[in-house]
């Protein structure tokens, strides 16, 4: 089988005896380091064919061209400076709904998807994850400025859900236009969010179920419309929602934090008959830290726990400079090895 058709059954939760592994996306100053140590071209493309990689992620945001080279959100517009945890941004002092509307809404007729499909099209035996990423949650909280974001929740909640509203009805739209494009090239749709902390969800769950998981349903549905496979990826701890994720209709989840409160493991495993997952390998000390033989045992042990229907790869894509290389080979090696 191919690493698409192998992929494919353990993201439907059919495998059998496929193994399975994703290097995610390092670092761009980790990409020279590997390259050097393995003898191969800097590229990212030379490091995944390398090792072996079953999986691609080729995000479409890069199809939005506006005529005038404009972001899809400018959420520091109307401001003198780009929003922070307590700095706000373009809706900080939005108290009147009417306001949003005046906001220059990105419009999906600025979407041109032809190279990211050639993209896709050029590895059609990989497992490809796809479609805009879709952040609305973080696009948001800089639209007012995350602590200001938390607070409006309690005290203008109709402001709170007329952006939030705003900023997914371009990204349903904008994903409909490409997968209604994309055809059977690719199977999977990939979008995210970090919704976790190391310890909790940023905001609890009865806020989360009001103000961002009607979100993540209407973008799943788009997902479903066009039959694919539909990964959420949210760093952090998470294991509060999880329940909701699966009702809402996700089928995989990334990167499985493992040192986050309740995303180790043998917590996850009680999800094993509704999802299948993508990750596991600790990458905050555990990837660093390791030695190779270890980074081999402890890949077998996730896919005892979590597997059949698991990928292997790091708990998060961005493997830093302090990894060292041949932990990243180790864990590769081990992934595809019984």
């Amino acid at each position: 089988m191919t690493s698409r058709e192998i992929v494919k059954n353990i993201f439907t939760r059919k495998n059998t005896d496929g193994l399975a592994f994703w290097t995610g996306h390092p670092n761009h100053a980790t990409v020279p380091i590997m390259a050097k140590e393995w003898g191969i071209e800097p590229d990212y493309e030379a490091i995944y064919t390398y090792l072996g990689d079953d999986c691609r992620w080729i995000s479409a945001d890069w199809g939005y061209r506006h005529p005038e080279g404009l972001p899809m959100f400018d959420t520091s517009w109307g401001t003198s400076g780009r929003p922070t945890l307590s700095a706000g941004g373009t809706f900080a002092d939005t108290e009147d709904v009417a306001e949003v509307d005046r906001y220059p809404w990105p419009d999906p007729k600025y979407l041109d998807f032809t190279d990211v499909y050639a993209a896709i099209d050029r590895h059609q035996d990989k497992a490809v994850f796809t479609g805009l990423w879709s952040c609305f949650y973080h696009i948001v909280a800089d639209f007012f400025g995350m602590e200001n974001y938390f607070i409006k929740m309690y005290e203008n909640p109709a402001v709170v859900e007329a952006v939030t509203e705003r900023v997914v009805d371009f990204y349903v739209a904008a994903n409909d236009k490409f997968f209604a494009g994309l055809g059977d090239r690719a199977d999977i749709m990939f979008f995210g969010n970090d919704f976790g902390t190391q310890r909790d969800l940023m905001i609890s769950p009865e806020l989360f179920r009001k103000f961002v998981l009607p979100s993540v349903k209407r973008l799943v549905a788009v997902g479903k419309k066009y039959g694919k496979i539909v990964m959420i990826h949210s760093c952090g701890s998470i294991y509060r929602v999880i329940p909701d994720l699966i009702d809402a209709g996700v089928d995989v989840i990334h990167p499985i934090q493992a040192q986050a409160t309740g995303m180790d493991a043998h917590s996850l495993a009680q999800y094993k008959n509704d999802l299948a997952f993508l990750g596991g390998i600790d990458a905050q000390s555990f990837f660093v830290n390791a030695t190779p033989a270890e980074i081999e045992a402890e890949v077998r042990r996730v896919r005892d726990i979590l597997g059949p229907n698991i990928v292997i790869s790091p708990s998060h894509e961005e493997i830093l400079p302090n990894v060292p290389p041949a932990n990243v080979l180790a864990m590769a090696r081990a992934a595809h090895t019984r």
